[in-house]
């Protein structure tokens, strides 16, 4: 099934009761043009989650442009936003598109905006304002027309008071905002998120999906996920690569959950992988 294929209901996992708003949420805005504010923590799904705003809206056979913020400086995050006209710098031997003309028709997702400069704010404001962009070394103004999606694991309201981030730009990026809760608050999704990343992994390596131990299962629960649904995919993905028993056992599962947890792993060498066969 391809990205454009794709609803809400087959890519979205969870099962709880703020995650099913959220889900909700995005379906009601889908076919809106207004900006889409996702906040959370590291890890928490942003990224995903501006992905299902793309594919559920009437832009979702148009380009989705993701770009993280915190990647570029602050002399190369101009260039990569708004593109440059040759002979903006030493360098610029030609003209080059910024990632808004590439996303022309479609979806922007500026993730960890939070870290864009005083700088650039003002610029990003002027997009949102004008539906403009003035390509670096250029004179004269683009129109584009894109959705823009921003994610933060910041408190942007915090840091306008702080006076890291523009009053202005925050009041116009906050015009749809989702919020996404930490894995611990919903802790009734770990063992649907489980069941899903195990069958993800198990089956790139065309095997079955084991059981898995009540004791993984408990440690699993138990286990604060500071590194949220990144790493709890993380945890199933290690799992899939090192378990070759056909139960999911506590020798299976990485020492640090199961000491955070309060489990006890167990001290036995893990099996050993079958030797490939003979070509």
């Amino acid at each position: 099934m391809t990205p454009e294929q794709q609803t809400l209901d087959s890519v979205v996992v969870g099962q709880s009761a703020r995650m099913r708003a959220v889900f909700d949420f995005l379906k009601v805005i889908g076919d809106s043009d207004s900006t889409v504010l996702i906040t959370g923590e590291s890890g928490t799904g942003k990224e995903v989650t501006a992905t299902l705003v793309h594919q559920n809206s009437r832009r979702r056979y148009r380009p989705f442009v993701p770009v993280s913020c915190a990647l570029f400086s602050e002399t190369l995050i101009e260039s990569e936003l708004f593109g440059h006209e040759r002979g903006a710098f030493t360098g610029a031997i030609k003209d080059r598109p910024g990632r808004f003309e590439l996303a022309e028709g479609g979806t922007i997702f500026l993730d960890d905006v939070d870290d864009v400069p005083l700088s650039m704010q003002v610029k990003l404001l002027r997009v949102l304002q004008n539906r403009t962009i003035e390509r670096l070394g250029g004179t004269r103004a683009v129109p584009v027309n894109v959705r823009v999606v921003v994610g933060t694991k910041r408190d942007l309201k915090q840091l306008v008071e702080e006076g890291k981030f523009r009053e202005d730009l925050y009041y116009r990026l906050n015009v749809l905002p989702v919020t996404l809760p930490p894995l611990r608050e919903r802790p009734e999704d770990i063992p649907v998120l489980m069941e899903h990343f195990l069958t993800r992994y198990f089956r790139r390596r065309n095997e079955a999906v084991p059981e898995v131990s009540a004791a993984v299962r408990e440690a699993f629960a138990r286990y604060t996920w500071p590194g949220n649904v990144r790493e709890l995919e993380n945890a199933c993905e290690r799992i899939a690569q090192t378990c070759w028993c056909g139960t999911v056992r506590v020798g299976c599962t990485a020492a640090s959950i199961l000491f955070r947890a309060g489990a006890q792993p167990v001290r036995t060498a893990l099996p050993v992988a079958p030797p490939m066969a003979s070509q």
